[in-house]
């Protein structure tokens, strides 16, 4: 319950960031208002001997976190993909944040396995490791399946793991509403939205079927892209608490001596993740939004393997047409394009002038164009232009917050293996194969065909409503004046609209 026992929890997260030295650093993030500041070094500064001390060699706001635990790390995870939260500084601090824990012993998780799967752990893996990697919610084993042989990843929830984090989440409640009713001042700050964005993603995060559906389901739209491969959800060993899949035999994509070694050309493999990304992001909609070295290899004939789906971004048919206009204009540098682009999607209130908006945009694009192509970034690009669009109103739009992120992310690791990589050459046959399917003449021909789909499943009860709609108008004129009156006009509108559809799909 999110009462008043949640205040030792707080004094002793506020004691650690001030005994770490990270309360000044996260109160500037957020532009915190003097009350809150206020508040929150009176429930910290006088228990800091009660704070943790955490790991000194740490940034401030990395070590706190760290030092207090799980749920705070994860916490940290979560804010790093928001910058327009916590800031782009400390956004980036946040994303070096060290997600290694120390791990819970071997004996526990084969308990887990067992109550998950019902079944002993010998009867499934004639081999089961230590734990390899261990994370703030889940570790990973080595397995070999008893029945075939074959090497598998076996990924458990840490024991009790679902009661800590809701204890720790129950305290970020709590003191999101003291802040919201002592400091009015940080409402701005959106405290309990971001509590419950975090909470969301926490909770899929805690299922691992859901994990085991975004793999299979990236699987599914990834099916047929050249050089690139998944582990393969074994359901039959995955539940709630346990995820199986095939084991990822490759070299980290973070060890160039390893891939010179293995004779792989880097160039190749930075042109080939920074284009899956993109072709994930704009063809599927739906994209690895956490691709670090340390979640790929590369294969011994060169794909690229990726892995650890607990976070993915998902992007809406029409936002990609958006993104994919915006980044076609900038490679064309069709800054007036741009402008009217976001315009029309209604990003930039109506009542902003176009061609000021534009100048703002060139502003943006042509720094960036006159600089060598090893130091062009997109992920940059995006961020000045979110600066920009701020400023004339644009509100913000999470799902493109996490794109620019993992942009970033992505630009990252190409560039750690090609630093002369030309990120719009890469970029643009993908961009401009996508701007041709999805707003070309197949495209408006592919949406009448939807329309078409959707408005024949209502086809059985045209005559019904269009009886109906005709009844309701035959009433008085006066009652058109009523609520009703205006329904029926609207519903006869309707049916008209859906019968000069069907029948323009007909002629066409």
């Amino acid at each position: 319950m999110r009462g008043p026992h949640n205040i030792i929890r707080l004094i002793r997260t506020g004691a650690t960031m001030v005994r770490t030295g990270a309360m000044n650093v996260v109160l500037d993030a957020f532009d915190a208002p003097a009350p809150l500041r206020a508040l929150a070094y009176t429930l910290g500064w006088p228990f800091q001997w009660l704070g943790y001390k955490g790991d000194p060699d740490m940034p401030p706001a990395t070590r706190a976190l760290t030092a207090l635990g799980p749920a705070y790390i994860k916490f940290g995870q979560v804010l790093s993909t928001r910058p327009d939260v916590v800031g782009e500084d400390m956004a980036q601090q946040l994303r070096v944040l060290q997600d290694q824990l120390p791990p819970f012993s071997r004996a526990e998780a084969m308990a887990e396995v067992e109550r998950e799967l019902g079944r002993p752990v010998s009867e499934l893996f004639s081999e089961f490791s230590e734990p390899i990697a261990a994370a703030s919610i889940a570790q990973v084993h080595r397995a070999r399946l008893a029945e075939t042989g074959e090497d598998v990843a076996v990924k458990v929830l840490r024991p009790g793991i679902e009661r800590a984090f809701n204890k720790d989440v129950d305290a970020f409640y709590f003191a999101a509403r003291i802040v919201d009713l002592f400091a009015p001042g940080a409402r701005r700050l959106r405290p309990m939205d971001v509590i419950e964005h975090f909470d969301g993603v926490v909770q899929g995060e805690l299922d691992l079927r859901l994990e085991s559906a975004a793999a299979s389901e990236f699987a599914a739209n990834t099916t047929g892209d050249a050089g690139f491969q998944l582990p393969q959800i074994r359901w039959e060993l995955s539940a709630r608490r346990v995820m199986t899949m095939g084991w990822a035999d490759g070299t980290a994509i973070g060890d160039n001596a390893a891939l010179d070694a293995a004779g792989h050309d880097r160039r190749i493999l930075g042109e080939r993740v920074l284009s899956l990304f993109l072709n994930h992001a704009l063809r599927d909609g739906y994209f690895h939004a956490d691709m670090h070295q340390g979640n790929m290899k590369v294969a011994a004939n060169g794909d690229i393997i990726a892995y650890d789906f607990g976070i993915m971004g998902h992007i809406d048919e029409y936002t990609r047409r958006v993104y994919a206009e915006i980044l076609f204009g900038f490679i064309k540098r069709d800054y007036k394009r741009v402008a009217e682009v976001h315009f029309e999607a209604g990003y930039v209130p109506a009542d902003r002038d176009v061609d000021e908006f534009a100048r703002a945009i060139r502003a943006v694009g042509e720094p960036i164009f006159g600089m060598d192509a090893s130091h062009i970034s997109m992920g940059n690009l995006l961020n000045y232009l979110f600066e920009v669009t701020e400023r004339f109103g644009m509100e913000t739009r999470t799902e493109l917050i996490l794109l620019q992120r993992t942009m970033v992310v992505v630009e990252g690791v190409a560039r750690s293996l090609d630093p002369k990589i030309n990120i719009w050459e890469v970029a643009h046959p993908v961009v401009e194969d996508y701007i041709k399917k999805s707003i070309g003449p197949r495209a408006v021909a592919s949406d009448l065909l939807q329309t078409a789909k959707v408005l024949a499943r209502f086809g059985p009860r045209l005559p019904a409503l269009m009886e109906q709609a005709l009844i309701a108008q035959s009433q008085p004129p006066s009652s058109d004046k009523t609520p009703l009156g205006r329904r029926s006009a609207a519903l006869l509108g309707a049916v008209a609209g859906a019968l000069a559809t069907l029948l323009l799909v007909q002629i066409f």
